[in-house]
């Protein structure tokens, strides 16, 4: 099965916690991945973010929450126990422990209202309405949708701007990447072969050992195998082995199967594909703010 979220993990954490000892994450992650059932797969399965695998990082928070709510507390660094409460719940024959039932505790209360508790919605709507997700699920996801956003601005942007505007930004985004050397260099390529479907020659390398040929579509319609044709023919004319090939639309089945079956190496960048490696070398867009995300230091505190 899936990793389950950190609200269903919670009550089989508890019910583990029953007989009073003290637990550690290691023993919680051995004992709960039992439990569920989970694969090898999805056992090292990691978060967006890669620091930390999904299983880890959702009991984690549900540590966290039980012990905001005082029904386990911390003894020790990473190692936890049932409280009185956490007993008195579990002899209430609860079948889950969700955020809802836990806003039901003062303490918890008190810690979703202070500045610093994470992002994690409470309201009285049913389980399946809360999200089921972590704080660092959750800020990933709300990353992606910016990203996601800023990638179509980018597209839209680029439509509005005219082809030989769009040339030069190819070969500055290949440049950025790290291919030709200076920028000055990969410009002085650019419109100079002027036909054969060739839009621009850069370095592959800093020396020049070999060059890569580029074509560049403003395109909104699908670019179909005939192009890449077009384009291939071309690198054969000036016995060329590598070409770009970057449509700010995308390829048809035929033309991305072409582009793979011949002997020279074309690589096909679409609009999405553009539009991503744009954010990532920050061409055309600009950092508007930078959060730092901290982890406690556990090996500071302690005590030698």
């Amino acid at each position: 099965m899936a990793v389950p979220d950190f609200q269903t993990i919670m009550l089989p954490m508890l019910r583990m916690m029953a007989d009073g000892r003290v637990y550690s994450l290691a023993e919680m992650l051995g004992s709960l991945g039992s439990e569920f059932r989970l694969s090898e797969d999805d056992l090292v399965e990691r978060i967006p973010s890669g620091r930390q695998t999904r299983f880890y990082n959702r009991i984690c928070w549900s540590t966290t929450h039980l012990k905001k709510a005082a029904i386990i507390e911390n003894i020790g660094r990473g190692s936890f126990r049932i409280t009185d409460r956490g007993r008195n719940l579990l002899e209430r024959s609860i079948t889950r422990i969700d955020l809802p039932l836990l806003s039901t505790f003062p303490e918890y209360i008190a810690f979703k209202n202070t500045r610093n508790a994470p992002e994690i919605s409470v309201s009285n709507e049913p389980p399946s309405v809360v999200s089921p997700k972590t704080p660092d699920e959750l800020l990933y996801d709300s990353y992606q949708s910016i990203r996601e956003s800023l990638a179509i601005e980018i597209l839209e942007s680029i439509k509005s701007c005219s082809p030989a505007f769009f040339e030069r930004l190819v070969v500055e985004l290949l440049v950025k990447i790290g291919y030709g050397g200076t920028l000055e260099d990969a410009g002085q390529a650019v419109g100079r072969s002027g036909d054969g479907g060739i839009d621009g020659i850069i370095k592959e390398d800093r020396l020049g050992l070999d060059t890569i040929f580029l074509q560049a579509k403003r395109w909104e319609n699908t670019v179909g195998s005939p192009e890449i044709q077009k384009f291939a023919g071309a690198l054969q004319g000036r016995r060329a082995k590598k070409g770009v090939f970057i449509t700010t639309s995308d390829y048809s089945k035929g033309a991305r199967e072409f582009a793979g079956a011949i002997e020279n190496r074309i690589i096909l960048i679409d609009g999405s594909e553009l539009a991503d490696l744009m954010i990532d070398y920050n061409v055309g867009v600009s950092v508007a703010a930078t959060y730092e995300i901290k982890r406690i230091d556990s090996d500071y505190f302690v005590e030698e």
